[in-house]
């Protein structure tokens, strides 16, 4: 009984495979440490800590510009979250007030 033979892959498609998975780990990592930064600006104006809240929004604006820039997402995903988190802090800004 003949064993069937095994479909070669091409060095190009092992390459990609390779490539994709790189890229997934790096996407993930971004994307993890933009939701962070994201959670800490709504944690700290939920605290109502206004110095916190500008230097924490500032940084979240920097992480959201830096994965659009790499790719991880896209660029007006990363301006829409910008907007909408200004316009939940601003929100809980003028709440406590």
């Amino acid at each position: 009984m003949a064993q069937a033979k095994k479909p070669k892959r091409h060095a190009s498609a092992i390459k990609a495979q390779r490539q994709a998975e790189r890229r997934y780990s790096r996407n993930r990592a971004i994307k993890k440490s933009v939701r962070l930064a994201m959670r800490a600006v709504s944690d700290a104006a939920k605290a109502k800590d206004a110095n916190k809240v500008a230097d924490l929004m500032s940084a979240a604006a920097a992480a959201l510009d830096k994965a659009a820039q790499k790719g991880a997402i896209h660029w007006k995903t990363a301006a829409r979250k910008k907007s909408r988190l200004a316009q939940r802090v601003t929100q809980l800004a003028g709440a406590s007030a």
